[in-house]
């Protein structure tokens, strides 16, 4: 179970990182055609402008005050900045045509990324509550397994009350013993040998010595004053223990 959740994040971010990513690509890339068509068209501009300055001083300077070539040249210049404007206007339309495409596009792009960042934190909200539900109700399975031998207690402190045979209630607590060391075992739970074994500071605590009682104790342990405890391969309580000497 953990491994699909840990996979379908992996997969949601990824998709997450792609997404940005190529939002700031695109945006990036159409706010620099903007900044070049801009700038273009404003070149342009200046140079007709200065073009257009240049044609009206050789006019100025070719014109004669008398005839019908005064009137020629005067009607040819009008005629130029007839062009001259009707150029102006062209480029002016086709830059407003560019500029509403690439707003429309970065509108575009803007409105997925939001959609995003709103998917994102819904989800993430979302995968936090399972965390923290999945955080508190990680031992109800220890506990269910456990409540049988409450019961089972229960019965025999009641059974104690009115027992005639101490045997029979000695089998009895005997009996739920055995079941909570069988339900430890399945749960990876198993106990540390430690008597008449060699010292092992990974696995013991030496509490105390003592005189051992026979030559081939000395330096081993003589006594288990608490058992120690495996979960799977990792010791979760050290076995305290006596050594001889």
């Amino acid at each position: 179970m953990k491994a699909n959740f840990n996979t379908a994040n992996l997969s949601f971010y990824g998709r997450v990182a792609n997404y940005l990513n190529l939002y700031k690509q695109n945006l990036k890339t159409y706010t620099n055609m903007s900044k070049r068509k801009r700038h273009h068209s404003s070149y342009n501009k200046e140079v007709k402008m200065e073009e257009q300055e240049n044609t009206e001083l050789t006019d100025e300077q070719k014109a004669q005050p008398e005839g019908d070539n005064a009137d020629d040249k005067t009607s040819e210049t009008d005629n130029s900045q007839d062009k001259t404007a009707a150029n102006d206007t062209d480029t002016t339309a086709q830059d407003t045509d560019n500029g509403g495409d690439l707003q429309k596009k970065y509108d575009e792009l803007n409105d997925r990324y939001l959609r995003l960042m709103a998917e994102f934190d819904n989800y993430r909200k979302r995968t936090l509550k399972e965390k923290m539900d999945l955080t508190k109700y990680a031992e109800e399975d220890v506990i269910k397994g456990i409540l049988p031998v409450v019961d089972n207690m229960e019965r025999a402190i009641k059974s104690l009350e009115s027992a005639q045979d101490i045997n029979a209630v000695k089998e009895g607590i005997d009996l739920i013993y055995k079941k909570f060391k069988e339900f430890l075992e399945k749960r990876g739970i198993k106990e540390i040998e430690a008597l008449n074994k060699e010292l092992d500071t990974d696995l013991h605590e030496a509490v105390t010595k003592f005189a051992a009682p026979s030559e081939d104790l000395k330096g081993k342990i003589i006594d288990v004053i608490e058992k120690g405890y495996y979960l799977h391969d990792k010791v979760i309580r050290y076995a305290k223990v006596v050594v001889g000497e």
